[in-house]
């Protein structure tokens, strides 16, 4: 495959390290149904994700192990486990905020678990009644719980490029965070746009920071079009060495305690622009569209926000 038009490798790559592959992470089951006004049943979830695998996701966020009350669309993560098909080679992501919800997570049998950090104090109080350090102290004092139990750990840090109470966020310290992270042994390091408020030009510096303080660890990026910005930001990542992104169906979703916030980039966007640049996503487009069309249609029934769901791709892989 050859890389898109304009595309750049990092600086110091030589120019095949292009890449042929950018793995999608799906995570409209967890993030993209929390804060949905259409609150679904676990069986239209369960269908919800077998749509998701037959259009070829292999990794996505499942269920989210946090405070029923606080969030009610997530109150039967347990069940949702329980009903996975677990022959299709997937790896299913359970979501933790502390030591209890990591507990849970691994008790319901998560292939790997996601561990929030906040990369600010306004949102961290609103989001888990914690500072940015406390959510890295957590991190340093419940990792070994993973570790023992063999499931992989990975870190999202939230609010990574901007809070919605406090501003900016400096990336020094979103990279001094996932240098702590990285000393926990988390696998990979999210960078979440949580608000919506990156540019380009803010995910190549913050990318950058994080790189240098933890190149150990995998780096993941998710994006929230809040602004329209979120393709834009994908493509940014890519060309900063990225290839991991988070990506919602429909573009649904949205965070309870991020005022504003709109829904993920949609993951048949995402995959649209991606295959334009001959850079594979393992997802075909028309199935993601139709899973698409079918939240639209039948499960949310509400419109989506993807502009690919609505216009299709070009030319269709179907003739």
């Amino acid at each position: 495959m050859t890389a898109p038009s304009g595309f750049s490798a990092p600086a110091d790559a030589p120019a095949s390290a292009a890449p042929p592959f950018v793995e999608i992470v799906e995570v409209g089951p967890r993030d993209g149904l929390q804060n949905d006004p259409t609150l679904i049943d676990t069986g239209v979830k369960l269908e919800f994700i077998a749509r998701l695998i037959d259009a070829g996701v292999r990794r996505l966020e499942a269920a989210s192990f946090v405070n029923p009350k606080l969030v009610p669309a997530m109150a039967d993560g347990d069940a949702v486990m329980a009903g996975v098909p677990r022959d299709r080679g997937v790896t299913y992501i359970g979501l933790a905020l502390n030591e209890r919800g990591l507990r849970r997570a691994i008790d319901a049998g998560c292939d790997e678990v996601n561990f929030v950090m906040v990369a600010s104090e306004g949102f961290g109080k609103a989001n888990q009644n914690a500072t940015p350090e406390e959510t890295a102290d957590l991190l340093e004092r419940i990792a070994v719980l993973a570790h023992d139990a063999n499931i992989p750990l990975s870190a999202t840090i939230s609010v990574a490029f901007g809070d919605p109470f406090d501003g900016e966020v400096d990336p020094a310290r979103v990279a001094a965070l996932a240098r702590r992270a990285a000393a926990a042994g988390v696998m990979e390091i999210a960078l979440g746009d949580t608000i919506g408020v990156a540019s380009p030009w803010d995910v190549r510096a913050t990318v950058a920071a994080v790189q240098a303080a933890a190149p150990g660890p995998r780096l993941r990026l998710h994006f929230h079009n809040t602004r329209n910005t979120a393709l834009a930001n994908v493509y940014a990542a890519v060309e900063a060495g990225v290839r991991v992104i988070d990506a919602s169906a429909g573009g649904i979703g949205g965070c309870p305690f991020a005022p504003r916030a709109t829904g993920n980039v949609a993951t048949e966007d995402v995959v649209y622009m991606l295959q334009r640049g001959g850079i594979g996503t393992g997802i075909d487009l028309e199935r993601m569209i139709e899973t698409a069309r079918w939240l639209e249609t039948v499960a949310l029934r509400h419109p989506i926000a993807s502009m690919v769901a609505r216009a299709g791709g070009f030319p269709s892989s179907r003739r």
